[in-house]
């Protein structure tokens, strides 16, 4: 093998010496044309006859060069020449295999040959670095065209975009510096990791404000953000932003007397409780009623069926169910019986918890109602609102008798006075508790301080309770102001009728007459019919 090497090398020192030496002639010879070529012609017919004589020169010079053997014709005079020498052709025209079934150092040599075939030759050890082709697929290579595999590309990490695919719901809140956050109900309105960044230019786009109740499409923050950024507006209040951009501010609409009646019952359907509220104190779609209750006289179970009525009768409305300062368990029974969203912060509170959560409520329903959607607050209570407001009012230096400061009161006048009809459509409806004879001194005064704020007004009796009666409505001072725009006249005079026959007794015998008849027939009117016939 290093002999042939060693020819090799040395045939293709000749092959190169030569080609230069060549190569020297051609030059040495167009020097001496060029120096035999005239400066200047005298005349055409001499120019063109030493043009014609200088193509012929070089034309024989390309016939002398295309007769010189070219490299392919050496290379194949010294693989025949080879084979001449030892019988066999080169290294590199030789197939190397493995003969089956023998050891890893046994090897075969096969000369390929016409029409894909081979025949062996003889027998020698694989080099390093050389790819052994089994017997079995050796003449398979001969006769099939070399086949490339395809290069194996490496697998890319799938990019996903989630931008515009997302969409969520939340009520703004808008910060001293312009922009604002979309607050989630699950936390109750506050400041949370679900909370979604709104832009102050999309603020100013479409006239946003505290309150608002909006859905649109996020997307996932992106490196140095720390929320999920409102990327486009889909709907506001449940309208179109283009409406929104018309709206009438909650202060500029004209408020009306409640004409619209809740209806609370219906033949067969409603229990004890919400017929007798229906018949005595009809509650209408802009009422801003006052529940005065003691301890203990079943205020919250009276707010829960007047609750579950209201949306079983009224799916229309937006029913938010408002509970301040009140005990855990009793916002989890609320929460789990009554199909209303629920807004609560318990007694183990801040004082401003309390006012952050009634105040952004409040924007809300005021916004809804600006949109003319009929909404509903149940307000449990509104004394215990007040002390929150009243501990972290500034000390003007004006205390009431209690403790009550003389400016604490004005909030929460402006969060029930806000319950109103309004003239072209929608109505904000709010029915709170309010807590007597508690002990407290404070209580007393934010009490009077309510009485004569509300248009209806239902008033619970102790001594009802005491004795298990429930509901403990006391019958003759409850009332609701111009009942007569709720009900109609016919059943009006009936029911001023059933008063004055229930005046001559007292709340406990009232009560017990009540539910004796009451539970003996279906509806109200066919109670009120029992009646007249008697």
């Amino acid at each position: 093998m290093k002999s042939h090497d060693q020819k090799e090398q040395a045939q293709k020192e000749q092959d190169k010496q030569q080609q230069q030496g060549q190569q020297q002639n051609r030059q040495q010879q167009w020097q001496q044309n060029r120096d035999k070529r005239p400066r200047t012609f005298r005349n055409d017919q001499q120019g063109q006859h030493r043009h014609d004589q200088n193509r012929q020169q070089q034309k024989a010079r390309h016939d002398e060069v295309a007769q010189t053997p070219s490299r392919q014709s050496h290379q194949q005079n010294r693989e025949q020449s080879y084979q001449n020498e030892h019988g066999v052709p080169p290294a590199d025209k030789l197939l190397l295999t493995r003969e089956t079934g023998t050891d890893n150092d046994h090897y075969l040599l096969r000369l390929p040959e016409s029409e894909g075939e081979s025949r062996i030759i003889g027998e020698a050890a694989a080099p390093d670095g050389i790819v052994v082709i089994p017997p079995a697929t050796a003449e398979a290579t001969l006769s099939q065209p070399e086949v490339h595999e395809p290069v194996k590309e490496e697998k890319k990490e799938k990019i996903y975009d989630f931008e515009g695919i997302v969409s969520n719901t939340g009520v703004l809140e808008i910060m001293p510096d312009g922009y604002g956050f979309l607050r989630s109900p699950d936390y109750n309105y506050l400041s949370s990791p679900d909370d979604i960044y709104v832009s102050q230019s999309q603020i100013k786009l479409f006239g946003l404000k505290t309150g608002d109740t909006i859905r649109g499409t996020i997307r996932p923050p992106r490196e140095g953000e720390k929320y999920f950024p409102l990327i486009k507006v889909e709907e506001i209040n449940g309208r179109s932003p283009d409406f929104i951009r018309d709206r009438v501010p909650f202060d500029f609409l004209t408020p009306l007397f409640p004409n619209e009646k809740f209806t609370l019952c219906r033949p067969g359907e409603g229990n004890l409780s919400v017929r007798i509220v229906d018949m005595f104190c009809p509650i209408g779609k802009g009422q801003r009623g006052l529940i005065v209750a003691q301890p203990k006289t079943g205020k919250t179970i009276l707010l829960q069926d007047i609750a579950n009525a209201i949306a079983k009768f009224h799916p229309e409305v937006y029913l938010m169910i408002l509970l301040i300062d009140e005990r855990p368990e009793e916002v989890t029974e609320m929460a789990r019986n009554v199909n209303a969203e629920v807004i609560a912060s318990t007694f183990d509170e801040p004082a401003e918890r309390h006012v952050r959560i009634a105040t952004i409520v409040q924007e809300k329903a005021k916004r809804l109602v600006e949109c003319g959607h009929d909404v509903v607050i149940l307000l449990d209570s509104i004394t215990r609102l007040a002390r929150a407001f009243n501990t972290i009012a500034p000390a003007s230096g004006k205390v009431l008798s209690g403790g009550v400061d003389s400016n604490a009161l004005h909030k929460p006048k402006r969060f029930f006075g806000a319950a109103r009809n309004i003239e072209n459509g929608g109505s904000l409806t709010i029915i709170a508790t309010a807590l007597t004879d508690t002990g407290s001194k404070m209580d007393d005064v934010i009490f009077e301080e309510f009485k004569g704020t509300g248009n209806m007004e239902l008033q619970l009796d102790r001594k009802l309770s005491n004795r298990r009666i429930f509901p403990s409505i006391d019958i003759p001072a409850s009332s609701t102001r111009r009942e007569d725009l709720l009900l109609d006249k016919n059943m009006l005079n009936k029911i001023w009728i059933l008063r004055n026959y229930l005046t001559d007794m007292n709340s406990v015998e009232a009560m017990e007459f009540l539910r004796d008849r009451i539970s003996q027939t279906r509806s109200n009117e066919e109670f009120l019919i029992s009646m007249n016939s008697e």
